[in-house]
């Protein structure tokens, strides 16, 4: 049997920059917090919780005094800030720098846009970690849109300002701008892009994965996707895989894995999510092959 790892899969850059400062902070002291999980992904996250990472909540975060606390990749709202603050915390900020520049440019949009009685529009997953570190950016007032229904909840009387979670798909912002365009046209907008400024904010190291791992899945005869359950990225990719290999096979670890998927198979494909530690995948990789070996 042929195991491949796909050359692309793993962290982005955000989320491995993050993980060596959470390390890099544990050698130093065995003890620091992280406001919600530093990646979606569980078994990572067990990992580094044997190192001294404790997770929290923003919750347990206003009632914290004292302490160091780890802003992971997502970014965090200005409040959280405030709070740090108020209660003598000292933040790590490991925010990925391109979720800070887009916070800049969404509190820049709105402040303008609201000037013209506008709106801003984020396309991205409600409540998502990084969605609520854009909107906090807008006071709150940001319309989160993550699907056709969602568009009600836009007043096509007034101008909007359209950004996106940095990792939604390429082709679903597209899709939503179209439909934004559309409906615009049906108020009877002249030129209804004069009342519709959208700008595509998603981070190309996570939008180029997806062809990259549709080529990679057609080539492989079984694709064995490795992701946390939670990873929105992962569930993405995942669908990509499957829409070009019906034998793709989601699992958060080697132990979800089925001999009865691999019987007479040549080839085998390894990837995974921009929250997927490659450690992960190479431990699939050796669990593979000590089970080819035994049969």
């Amino acid at each position: 049997m042929e195991i491949t790892i796909h050359k692309n899969s793993g962290y982005c850059f955000g989320v491995e920059y993050a993980i060596q400062i959470a390390e890099d902070e544990l050698k130093k002291d065995n003890s620091l917090y992280c406001l919600g999980d530093i990646v979606h992904n569980d078994m990572e996250v067990n990992r580094l919780n044997t190192l001294g990472l404790k997770i929290i909540n923003r919750e347990a975060l206003k009632k914290l005094k004292n302490s160091k606390v780890l802003i992971r990749a997502h970014g965090e709202p200005p409040e959280t800030y405030k709070i740090a603050l108020d209660n003598n915390i000292e933040l790590i900020d490991a925010s990925c720098p391109v979720v800070l520049k887009l916070q800049n440019r969404v509190k820049n949009a709105y402040d303008s846009i609201v000037e013209r009685n506008g709106q801003l529009v984020i396309y991205g997953k409600p409540g998502h970690a990084e969605v609520i570190g854009l909107t906090g950016q807008t006071t709150g007032e940001a319309i989160i849109i993550s699907s056709e229904e969602d568009l009600d909840e836009i007043d096509f009387s007034r101008p909007l300002v359209l950004f996106s979670q940095t990792t939604k798909s390429t082709s679903g912002l597209y899709h939503i701008k179209e439909l934004i365009h559309q409906r615009y046209n049906s108020m009877g907008y002249n030129a209804p892009e004069m009342a519709m400024e959208a700008h595509d904010s998603i981070c190309r190291q996570v939008s180029n994965r997806e062809p990259q791992l549709k080529n990679f899945a057609r080539d492989q005869e079984v694709i064995l996707f490795v992701s946390g359950k939670k990873s929105s990225n992962g569930k993405a990719l995942f669908a990509a895989c499957l829409s070009v290999n019906s034998k793709s096979y989601f699992l958060e670890n080697e132990d979800d894995i089925k001999p009865e998927w691999l019987e007479g198979v040549e080839t085998v494909g390894i990837c995974g999510a921009t929250s997927t530690p490659m450690w992960l995948m190479k431990r699939v990789v050796v669990y593979l092959e000590n089970m080819n070996r035994s049969i």
